[in-house]
């Protein structure tokens, strides 16, 4: 083997060598690419879920809110219609105690 095949052969390697970084090198963006979409779909899928958890709880919220609010109210309107029906009786006494008076006199 002479030296002008062993350059050669060092050639080819070198130029083997080169074609095999630059492959690696592509496939190494070709799996940095999938991971960043990858990571991408994942984070937006995160970000639907706590969407649709927050809609949900707030959903709910309202819900019971709604409820307290009308048991509240018709407490409201129990009491109410105590105190009218006291004010009655009590306005009846009073026009009694005044007939009463005037009558006396």
């Amino acid at each position: 083997m002479g030296m002008e095949s062993v350059l050669q052969s060092i050639k080819d390697a070198e130029e083997s060598a080169d074609a095999k970084i630059a492959a690696s090198k592509e496939e190494a963006a070709k799996i940095l690419a999938d991971a960043r979409r990858e990571a991408s779909e994942i984070i937006q899928g995160a970000q639907d879920g706590a969407a649709s958890s927050t809609v949900k709880a707030l959903d709910s919220a309202r819900e019971k809110a709604g409820k307290e609010a009308e048991g509240i109210q018709a407490e409201g309107a129990t009491s109410v219609e105590g105190i009218q029906s006291l004010a009655e009786d009590r306005r009846d006494a009073a026009v009694k105690l005044i007939i009463d008076s005037l009558m006396s006199n």
